[in-house]
Formats: C-alpha cells, structure tokens, sequence
C-alpha cells in the first residue's frame, strides 16, 4: 500500500506529509519512504492555535472554526502530497493536539483537531484519524506513538538501544535486554525554548535556529537545578506530557530574573540533562534521535558530551529522514489499523492490552480494506 501518513507537531509551524510505500511479508514489515512534503502553517491559524491552548481559555465556536479551519488546511496539503507522488491508497492524519488530559498520573482524554472528513474530501482518499484514543480508554496515555515504529526497527540491534524524537516534547523509547518496551515523554524539547524566543522577540522569531541563541548564551546553574527539580521529571513511566504543563506561564513563572540568550542556553541545557540522564538510567549503548530538534547544533552536542559512553546518532542512519520521521510513523500505524493489527505496545503506553487505533472515515468509493494480516509484525525494514 501507498500511504501518506500526516502530522502537525506541538511546535504546530508546518504540517509534514510523509508517502511511503509498505507492505508486510511473514513478520517484517517493509518501508520504503518516497517523499516528503511539508506545508508552513499560516501565521493567522498558528496564531489560533496558541489562542486554544493552555493556559487560555477559549469557546466551543472557537474550537469549532479551528477544526474546520484546520481539516481544510491538512485536506489541501494532502492533496497537494499525493498529486506529486501518484497513487496514494490512504492518508493517515494525526492532526494537531490541543489538549491531553493527564491526571493523578494516568491520561484521560487527548483531543486532536482537523476534520477528517476534509481530507477525504480534498484527496477523495480514506482517512484514518484519531489514533490515540483507544489506547486511553484502555488505561493507556496513547502516547508515545513512536513507540510502535522504534521497537520494530531496533529490535535486532547488537546492544541497549534507545530512539529518541526531540518534538515540543522529547519522547523516548527503549529496548531492554529481554526484549522489554519502555517508552514516556521525557519532558520539554523544543517547547519552552520555543515559547521563550516568542516572547523574547514579540512573536517575530518562534525557534532558536540552528541554535545561535543557546550558543550565546550562557547556563543558568540556579535556574537549571530548579527546572530540573520539576516534579513531572521523577514520575515513574509509563507517562505522558504537553503544553498543558510546559506552556509560557509555567516558563514565565519558573524563570524568574533570567532573561535573552542565558535562558535560551539554560532551557537547551535542561533538555539536554534530562536526555542524558535517561541514558545513564537505561545503560544506553546507543541513542538513534529524530525530530526538529536534530537541527539544533547546540542541543545535539549538549546531549552528545552529557551521555558518555552512550553513541548518539541521527535515525537517517537507517534510512529514515529524522525530520520525517513521525510523518512516517502515522503512515505506519494506518498499516496497520486497516490491517487488523494492533498500532500499541502495552508496556510503552501503559494500557492494559494493545489496541487497533483510530476511526477510518471513508473517501470517494465505497471503503475496501486488505484482507487481514494473520501475523503481527515483529520487525521494521526500511527499504532505501
């Protein structure tokens, strides 16, 4: 199958559509990327976005013309996608998170925005959506969703292997020795940094780019150890955050006199120590990182010098473009739903028991899924 699997990530600057090829022989299944696509987010729906979330408040009509607005955007950009590709049988939207309700340490809800119904309009294609619901309503936080892919293509590595995707936020998953997933949200990545170059410049820049802030500045000791004291930081996995937690007023509140380039260095510097420590904590012989965060230079060196012993690498290595990576993962996960197959690993998510993911919302012909698979896959190949 030829699937485009879509993403707009807690950053919410540009929405990925990524086309891959896959199929499944015994129990490997094969990926081929194809192409990218990406669509920069238009200043007036990103503006919207951060009207939504946390900490504001907002309105039913809101979250409705946001919805709509969004489906509109995502069914463009996917049509666009498939046009330039050719032949696509299923788009796969994750949409763009705006809440997940995390409480007493266990996730209750999560709400993603972008009418599906859309982007089957716009492509004529099926739409799968929704992919984290039903991993909650089994006990689980329907996060991280990476898990999936990370576990299939580590599997066979010679040592402790670890994948880690620096997004808003940086999840992590990893492969202990007897073949044991576990998988959480470490905590902010790119979020705070982000929320802080905002402010910082009035809403003109939104990232540090290539990282020349952090390089400027200078850590903050005080601040890093008071960041570092978070409580979220000392839960126990399986676990899950966002901006519901890592937003500006918890960035205003915790930063106190620390202003400019030092706190853009103390913020990549806390992500930093957070990453490493996981390191340490697992014995990582290697780490295989993914996201918008990879091109930072200054994160990626920090976490480099801080995690020793343990290999950091790009997941291009292996044949996946980092910044496409979670594109490829929903694309992924589709396979598998219209598959039969479960899209969860317990023991990553905490859910009870792995789960089917997502609503299917059909295009312009009557809906035809493959006949289902009779063996889940144990291994990801990725096809160069």
């Amino acid at each position: 199958m030829r699937i485009a699997g879509m993403i707009s990530g807690t950053s919410y600057d540009a929405i990925d559509v990524a086309v891959a090829d896959l199929h499944l022989t015994g129990d490997v299944v094969t990926l081929r990327p194809l192409r990218l696509t990406s669509a920069e987010i238009p200043a007036e729906v990103r503006n919207r976005i951060g009207e939504l979330l946390p900490p504001s408040t907002t309105t039913i009509e809101a979250v409705c013309r946001l919805d709509t607005q969004l489906g509109r955007l995502f069914g463009e950009t996917a049509a666009r996608a498939c046009t330039e590709i050719g032949n696509v049988d299923l788009i796969v939207s994750h949409g763009q998170t705006v809440y997940h309700w995390v409480e007493g340490g266990r996730a209750h809800g999560t709400l993603q925005l972008g009418a599906p119904a859309w982007i089957a309009s716009g492509t004529g294609l099926p739409v799968v959506s929704d992919l984290r619901t039903r991993d909650i309503t089994r006990g689980g936080h329907g996060a991280p969703l990476a898990s999936t892919l990370d576990a299939l293509l580590l599997r066979d590595r010679p040592m402790r292997s670890g994948a880690l995707n620096l997004g808003g936020i940086a999840n992590i998953t990893v492969l202990g020795g007897d073949g044991t997933v576990t998988a959480y949200d470490i905590g902010p990545a790119n979020a705070l940094i982000d929320a802080a170059v905002t402010a910082q410049s009035g809403g003109e820049h939104r990232m540090d780019r290539d990282g020349v802030r952090a390089a400027r500045g200078t850590v903050n000791a005080a601040l890093l150890q008071q960041l570092l004291a978070e409580p979220y930081y000392r839960l126990p996995p399986p676990k899950s955050t966002g901006k519901e937690l890592f937003h500006t007023g918890y960035l205003t509140s915790a930063a106190g006199g620390v202003t400019g380039d030092d706190l853009v260095a103390t913020l990549t510097e806390l992500t930093a120590h957070l990453v490493a420590d996981a390191c340490t904590q697992y014995q990582l012989g290697e780490l295989i990182v993914a996201g918008g965060g990879v091109r930072n230079p200054v994160l990626m060196a920090r976490i480099a010098e801080l995690a020793g012993r343990t290999r950091v690498a790009l997941i291009d290595e292996f044949g996946l473009p980092a910044q496409a990576k979670e594109g490829y993962l929903f694309a992924l996960l589709g396979f598998l739903t219209v598959h039969g197959l479960a899209g969860t690993i317990p023991s990553a998510t905490g859910a009870g028991a792995p789960s089917i993911l997502g609503s299917i919302t059909p295009g312009d012909v009557p809906l035809q899924l493959p006949e289902r698979a009779d063996r889940a896959p144990t291994r990801l190949r990725i096809a160069r």
